[in-house]
């Protein structure tokens, strides 16, 4: 039995993902709404849209400029319209269109534009490095040093002696993003990597080695938002959103009783089984973008989301499961890992995937093929926060 729309996703924008010298962030946000619009034209948007939720991590650091809500309305020209600007570290931008979903379903709002920025390449690495660190807990992690590939290193250390999970494993996530990474026009990196040449690479904090970990990207993404019975006014295939789940767990992992796995996404995930009717996710979904800022994550994300019992989430990429021919294809859009990561966007570049994806839109040899269900998993920081979106097709 399908499960009442919670609201529908009538069209989709989104830059290309990389180091793009010369734009700034609200010019990347213009962009990836201009596709949008292209891609939408029964949408007036000074006429239809009636609010916007804008999701960026830390412009304060990489522009010196805050106060994103209504920079976003201005460079979109849709001001004098109600815009906010929403900070959930990497799931800023997922955090924002979870608001947009509550938004519509409330009745307060008809149509909603949602999405997310960061502009991150003009900054040094150390630079980059604090700035995202700002994401971890300050007293306890970040005045001590520990960085996120550190944190992650962490997870990964103590996954790898309580479940046997392998250096090869980790990087066998590596290999299938940047297999797909290749195949999607917007990603940031666009050409395969063997196996060897990703476990041969230095070191960045042990285990987790240069290709285990995602790249310092720009861009933007963005999504139309309405109410279900309105949706075929602006498009005849819209996806409609059957469930949400947002959670939370400690800021600091050193607080976690258990660092193998990630509570807010066990959380989000449950409420948003719970809404979308999912009992069996391997058979009921059909394709999933996770949050794999590093490749452990993706690993993790496995076991978390119910795709696999704890511990065999290394066992899982190992037989080649989530690729696209396998059981559940996570990440054909090449992940955080190979698409890139501009941390504010990335939670709306993942509905952006699947967005194509359950529209058939896709590049040829990565389109899931049928595609009906999907489910984009965004984390922030180590996993203090995760939400989590279910879609349908139309």
């Amino acid at each position: 039995m399908k499960r009442e729309p919670l609201a529908a996703v009538v069209s989709v924008g989104m830059t290309k993902f990389g180091k793009l010298p010369g734009y700034s962030a609200r010019e990347l946000f213009a962009l990836a709404f201009k596709e949008a619009l292209e891609r939408c034209p029964e949408l007036d948007p000074k006429r239809d849209i009636q609010a916007i939720f804008v999701g960026n991590m830390a412009g304060e650091g990489w522009e010196h400029q805050g106060h994103w809500g209504p920079i976003i309305a201005d460079w979109t020209g849709l001001v004098p319209k109600a815009s906010v600007r929403f900070e959930n570290a990497c799931a800023s931008s997922g955090a924002a269109f979870r608001c947009a979903v509550m938004a519509v379903k409330s009745g307060l709002v008809d149509v909603a534009l949602v999405g997310g920025v960061e502009k991150m390449t003009h900054r040094t690495t150390p630079e980059s490095t604090e700035f995202l660190a700002l994401a971890s807990d300050h007293p306890f992690e970040q005045f001590h040093g520990l960085t996120f590939p550190g944190l992650y290193a962490l997870m990964a250390t103590a996954h790898m002696h309580k479940y046997g999970t392998t250096e090869e494993q980790l990087a066998m996530v590596a290999v299938k993003a940047h297999k797909y990474g290749a195949l999607n026009p917007k990603a940031h990196f666009q050409k395969p990597v063997t196996l060897e040449k990703a476990l041969s690479s230095r070191v960045i904090a042990w285990p987790l080695k240069l290709y285990d970990c995602c790249p310092i990207s720009d861009g933007a993404a963005c999504a139309i938002v309405t109410k279900p019975e309105l949706a075929k006014k602006f498009t005849d295939t819209p996806i409609y959103v059957i469930g949400v789940g947002q959670g939370s767990d400690h800021i600091g992992v050193y607080e976690r009783e258990d660092i193998t796995t990630i509570r807010s996404t066990v959380e989000a995930a449950r409420l948003a089984y719970d809404m979308a009717g999912i009992r069996n996710p391997v058979k009921e979904l059909d394709v999933i973008e996770v949050h794999d800022c590093f490749t452990i994550s993706e690993i993790i994300a496995y076991e978390d989301l119910g795709l696999c019992e704890k511990g065999e989430g290394g066992k899982m990429i190992e037989e080649g499961r989530t690729d696209l021919d396998g059981d559940i294809p996570v990440n054909v859009s090449g992940g955080l890992k190979s698409k890139g990561h501009p941390v504010g966007a990335t939670g709306a570049a993942q509905i952006y995937e699947m967005f194509l994806q359950l529209r058939g839109e896709a590049e040829k040899g990565r389109q899931v093929p049928d595609a009906e269900v999907g489910l984009t998993h965004n984390l922030g920081g180590s996993g203090a926060t995760c939400v989590i979106h279910i879609f349908r097709r139309g």
